[in-house]
């Protein structure tokens, strides 16, 4: 290893540690109010999933120690978010987080990891667990085209933090060039995705930052039709599926569907 991909090793762990700590507000609002409150553990459970996975394609690889040292710390740290949810969450959304942690990250991954063992060998191995890595990965990028949706209809940034865009942004980064030089291109190739998308969110971010501050559902509600409305609901309800960190982006889509009864009730009476 160079001392040049090492550095850009070393900082995508600071900055990915960074983001993976993103949700923490989530959490910290969940045990004040003692409910998940209508979050999802989807996000966690993929980004568990995501974290084991380059974990094992670092393992067959040479010299990825930094791969190792990120992932490890992301798997500790989505495992406590999903504790955290187990022991906050109701009886079925915590039966259903248990299927999915079941179906994604015990049987998924485990026979990703028995079928490369018995009929990949050697460097194909490696090359197989990286493709399967690489199409994850771009799966995950592809995610917040949902957010990016959202910012455009309502021209709000409400449910995009820029910071947390900016860290992905500069996460993205630093595993491309890590990966361009070291000449795995199954790293490399996802980030340019996830650069292309982080410029994209800050980009209409600088765009509609400062075109008003009305709440995305105030604006629909007022303006849209009953089966707007209804639509609007399941724009929110979808988005919060997002994996990884862009769960964040989104406030509680409880509180939401409240104010948009109350809206329709309104409505209504007119």
């Amino acid at each position: 290893m160079s001392y040049l991909d090492f550095t850009f090793g070393v900082l995508g762990n600071i900055v990915s540690f960074m983001v993976f700590l993103a949700p923490v507000p989530t959490f910290y609002q969940i045990y004040k109010k003692k409910s998940t409150q209508g979050f999802q553990s989807v996000p966690y459970v993929v980004g568990l999933f995501s974290a084991i996975m380059w974990i094992y394609y670092a393992f067959l690889k040479p010299d990825t120690t930094l791969l190792i040292t990120i992932n490890s710390v992301g798997c500790f740290i989505q495992t406590i978010y999903i504790c955290f949810f187990l022991f906050y969450a109701p009886k079925p959304a915590r039966l259903k987080t248990l299927g999915l942690i079941f179906g994604l990250n015990v049987v998924g991954l485990g026979l990703i990891v028995g079928l490369t063992q018995f009929l990949a060998k050697g460097t194909t191995r490696g090359e197989v667990v990286g493709w399967i890595c690489l199409v994850f990965s771009l799966c995950v990028f592809v995610a917040p085209l949902g957010v990016v949706r959202q910012v455009i209809r309502s021209k709000s940034v409400e449910y995009m933090p820029f910071l947390l865009s900016f860290f992905l942004t500069l996460s993205a980064v630093m595993w491309f060039f890590y990966g361009l030089l070291r000449k795995d291109y199954n790293i490399a190739i996802p980030n340019v995705l996830g650069f292309i998308f982080g410029v994209i969110q800050m980009g209409l971010y600088v765009m509609y930052n400062n075109k008003g501050t009305k709440k995305v559902v105030e604006v629909q509600t007022k303006e849209g039709t009953d089966d707007e409305i209804k639509e609007q609901i399941l724009d929110v309800v979808g988005l919060e599926a997002l994996p990884l960190v862009y769960s964040d982006i989104i406030i509680n889509p409880a509180d939401l569907i409240i104010n948009l009864e109350k809206e329709t009730h309104v409505l209504d009476l007119v």
